[in-house]
């Protein structure tokens, strides 16, 4: 596997760890030194000591440094594989698997509080991707990927759930807020474009939304959103609709 250039941060902790282990090293190679003289005859004198603290650097300075390097490397392919076990390669969102598994572990908390699912979906995206190719299409996926995360908070989830529909979940809010979010991204997307040759497509999206309240399932909030994201499609796209709850309402209230 190719080694994975470092970070200046890891470049850092290599040299400051390095160095510390260094210092570490010549002060007990010094005192097991000094032990040892003393014991045997009178002691270190100049040259002893002076020997054996460089003597360690000089023979494990460049071991320390090595080893230091390939434990950062290391640590950086387990962070990237780990990115790429939960991310999708495209857009930098989570993947499907991630997305669902997150909400539904908040969701199934013992008190999983007020929250709301949306659901993305690019309008008119096989005609762009047949007028304007595939590689333009890639672009509108990165385009709505980053206006949707540009209008949550860092405690919001957002995946890609396939092709060019999106999951957005909402924590701690009510069905209100939900709403006001959904116009957001929908405005915001709306005023992006895509260009080719002297021809621009604005951008659109549908949205489906529903609240969640207590206790329930991913697949029981999605059921509910994705049936209002179609109906959002058949009554002329770019626009939001919300369904009814989901849930018992048996659930903390937001403070």
């Amino acid at each position: 596997m190719e080694t994975p250039p470092l970070p200046p941060a890891a470049w850092g902790r290599v040299w400051r760890r390095t160095l510390a282990t260094m210092a570490i090293s010549a002060i007990g190679s010094l005192v097991l030194a000094q032990v040892l003289m003393l014991t045997l005859s009178q002691g270190l004198d100049a040259a002893g000591a002076t020997a054996s603290v460089i003597l360690p650097l000089l023979l494990g300075g460049p071991m320390l440094f090595y080893m230091q390097l390939r434990s950062q490397q290391l640590s950086e392919a387990n962070r990237r594989l780990e990115a790429l076990a939960s991310t999708d390669w495209l857009t930098d969102c989570l993947n499907r698997r991630v997305f669902t598994n997150e909400v539904d572990a908040v969701l199934q908390a013992r008190a999983p509080g007020h929250n709301a699912l949306l659901v993305v979906d690019a309008d008119h995206f096989k005609a762009i991707n047949d007028r304007f190719g595939h590689h333009r299409g890639d672009e509108v996926l990165r385009l709505i990927a980053d206006g949707i995360k540009a209008n949550v908070r860092d405690s919001d989830f957002v995946g890609r759930l396939g092709g060019e529909e999106f999951g957005i979940f909402l924590r701690d809010v009510d069905e209100s807020v939900a709403k006001r979010t959904a116009e957001r991204i929908r405005e915001h997307i709306n005023a992006l474009s895509v260009q080719s040759d002297g021809f621009s497509q604005r951008l659109s999206v549908s949205i489906g939304g529903a609240a969640a309240q207590g206790r329930l399932t991913f697949a029981e909030l999605f059921r509910t959103a994705d049936r209002r994201l179609y109906e959002a499609k058949r009554n002329g796209r770019n626009q939001h609709l919300f369904g009814e709850p989901v849930g018992d309402g048996d659930s903390a209230a937001i403070g």
